[in-house]
């Protein structure tokens, strides 16, 4: 059995599927974690949600924010034109089948045996791995429940902009929302940082930080492997693995698999 973590899809069902045929993916044996942002962008969100979701234990998927956007957009039943690449989703017979699926899945997801985490965006600087699954947990249960149509209408926001485990409500599960789907900097006076998108060269004379550099509480053996950050060189940046290739923007589409003494990249072009 050998298990890929893969990169932002996007929408890019047809180049997923090339990747896919150059590892040599076997639904029988193999594992597929995705980093999150199956949909938007590209031209084929319905085919890759209707994919990852028929592929049932033979894949994981966790949320990204454009995961979480799609399911905004349906729950507060916002009107989106034809030209949205969202928009044959949300018209498709089995819309609402294929969104409880989504909305059932994890914001990070914790293997201990393989020691690696995945997540899309990050895991904050005060946080260890039982807090985090902890914090992802309280939003999983709203996401879950019957009140997420209230969530999705106030999870839109930067702020708050710094965490604290004294936060309440509504502006509690937007930050641990914001920290799992969204972060990428932090500021120099300790902010959680969300406008810049930029590689960490271009934004270095604004003194902001890459949230994996920071001193995190994680354990040394465990590894996280993230998304998100496309203008991020695809790479090991200590014990943290950067997987988002660009592929939606015409750069590469990137497998890493996990089970092996030493982790291996697989990719494919996406011009």
């Amino acid at each position: 059995m050998a298990v890929y973590v893969i990169g932002d899809v996007q929408g890019c069902y047809s180049r997923l599927a090339r990747l896919l045929d150059k590892i040599r993916f076997d639904q029988t044996c193999d594992k597929l974690w995705f980093c999150g942002d199956l949909v938007n962008r590209g031209p084929e969100s319905l085919h890759t949600l209707r994919f990852v979701r028929s592929l049932g234990d033979s894949a994981l998927t966790v949320l990204g924010n454009h995961d979480l956007h799609l399911l905004a957009i349906f729950h507060t039943r916002q009107v989106v034109s034809k030209s949205n690449s969202l928009s044959e989703i949300l018209l498709s017979p089995d819309c609402e089948e294929l969104l409880a699926w989504l909305q059932s899945q994890p914001l990070i997801h914790y293997d201990a045996e393989l020691s690696f985490l995945l997540v899309h965006a990050g895991i904050h600087v005060d946080w260890d791995i039982p807090q985090a699954i902890k914090y992802a947990g309280e939003v999983e249960q709203v996401l879950r429940g019957g009140n997420s149509d209230f969530f999705f209408r106030q999870m839109y926001g930067d702020q708050p902009d710094r965490w604290s485990d004294d936060l309440t409500g509504i502006g509690r599960l937007r930050c641990i929302t914001n920290i799992l789907t969204r972060l990428r900097f932090y500021s120099a006076d300790g902010r959680l940082e969300y406008k810049a998108k930029g590689s960490p060269r271009q934004h270095a004379n604004a003194g902001l930080v890459p949230w994996f550099e920071s001193n995190l509480r994680l354990n040394s053996p465990v590894r996280i492997a993230f998304g998100h950050w496309s203008t991020l060189k695809v790479g090991v940046y200590g014990q943290h693995f950067a997987i988002d290739g660009g592929c939606v923007w015409g750069r590469k589409f990137v497998a890493l698999r996990i089970d092996t003494a030493e982790p291996q990249w697989f990719e494919v072009g996406c011009d």
